[in-house]
């Protein structure tokens, strides 16, 4: 590798062993914790997403360019209040 290359890779080597330190001395209260929040977020983007968040466009629309028409409808209101 060339030095440049070297200047821009050293600060994300310091970034990832600053995290890999953390969590490899972390306490079982801290790893406890960070579980808790990991099941979470699953929960949050994997299970929401699949019962409250159905796919409206690929369900309503048959192809590309009726869902593009719909959402630029839906994005572009008509306005004729300068007429």
């Amino acid at each position: 590798m060339n030095d440049k290359t070297k200047l821009i890779l050293n600060p994300f080597k310091k970034d990832i062993h600053f995290y890999h330190d953390g969590f490899r001395n972390m306490s079982t209260w801290g790893r406890n914790v960070w579980i808790i929040i990991l099941i979470k977020l699953f929960i949050i983007f994997a299970i929401l997403k699949l019962f409250f968040f159905p796919d409206f466009l690929k369900k309503n629309f048959e192809n590309e360019k009726q869902r593009s028409e719909y959402v630029l409808d839906q994005l572009t209101p008509i306005n004729n209040s300068y007429d």
